[in-house]
């Protein structure tokens, strides 16, 4: 006798108690960063619905199933590379939460293979286009100096958006010229910022910040949206693309953190001390900028090379 369909707020209630569960052990047992945690869950929860139109339980998945989902993501919401990896990534997670929940006996998503990454080359600005979109910012409004100081801070320090968007108040130390952030995986660094950075971050704390924290005045967040409220990862994106659509550039935030990479190593700057100074956990990941570096050597060859006039190469002139 075929069991009776569960309702669907019994189904809404018993995932809901499921990604908590889930929740939970990515930060208290895998340790995981908040981004990934955030990553894993969206990916979970659009594996379980991929399952619920299937009409598939969680104890009949396989390998076959996990691969159809992988081709849905792939070829319906367009994923890249990358990302399916990170979507395997977020699968073999949760299916070793479901095995020790006894969910499931086995990990299906052990034997999928993760695409190889293919090699890309950081999107770097060089320093007129960074100024060109800056110069696009009105600084004489709240919100305009706020969006000038958090660029300006980005590019300085060579920032992440969520680190940005993460600093407090006493994070911040002028007079020395750096802050406190954290990174990946929560861990804390000390960046450095320059004298522009310093004058901006000054004129938003004694003339934007306290119009924009209204009666809120007991937040420690160091930038605000306009109610007030800690600015999101979510908002700086979408002011930056504001900005670049202006300049007429094809940019994104985190173009600026590569630029200031970049813009190290091509002054002289050692490969450790960028690492550091960007919170790379590998060397590795760091040495990606020396290939843009000779990259843009190329293209700066390919451009002002001087060629000979090939008729007079003819005449043997």
């Amino acid at each position: 006798m075929k069991k009776p369909e569960q309702p669907a707020s019994e189904r809404a209630s018993a995932r809901r108690v499921l990604m908590k569960k889930f929740y939970s052990r990515l930060i208290a047992m895998e340790r995981r960063a908040v981004l990934t945690e955030k990553c894993y869950r969206y990916e979970i929860n659009s594996f379980l619905d991929f399952l619920d139109d299937q009409k598939i339980s969680l104890a009949e998945t396989d390998t076959d199933v996990l691969c159809r989902y992988i081709v849905m993501r792939s070829s319906v919401n367009k994923i890249d590379p990358r990302s399916i990896a990170k979507s395997i990534s977020a699968l073999r997670s949760f299916f070793r939460f479901a095995m020790d929940e006894g969910l499931v006996k086995a990990n299906p998503a052990d034997l999928l293979e993760s695409p190889k990454r293919g090699f890309y080359l950081p999107e770097v600005l060089d320093k007129k286009s960074i100024e060109e979109l800056l110069e696009k910012i009105d600084a004489q409004t709240p919100r305009g100096c706020r969006d000038r100081c958090i660029f300006e801070l980005i590019y300085s320090a060579g920032l992440r958006i969520s680190e940005a968007a993460a600093l407090n108040l006493n994070d911040i130390e002028i007079k020395d010229g750096f802050a406190k952030v954290r990174g990946k995986g929560n861990k804390e660094r000390l960046v450095l910022f320059g004298r522009e950075a310093s004058g901006y971050l000054v004129n938003y704390l004694e003339f934007a910040r306290p119009k924009l924290a209204g009666s809120l005045n007991n937040n420690q967040a160091l930038f605000l949206s306009r109610n007030g409220k800690r600015l999101s990862r979510k908002g700086i994106w979408k002011n930056y693309a504001k900005y670049a659509l202006l300049t007429g550039i094809s940019s994104r935030v985190h173009s600026l953190r590569h630029s200031f990479a970049t813009s190290l190593l091509a002054g002289g700057a050692d490969l450790r001390s960028v690492q550091e100074l960007l919170g790379h956990a590998n060397l590795s990941t760091t040495q990606i900028y020396t290939h843009v570096e000779r990259s843009m050597l190329k293209e700066n060859h390919r451009r002002y090379l001087p060629t000979l006039d090939k008729n007079a190469v003819k005449a043997g002139k």
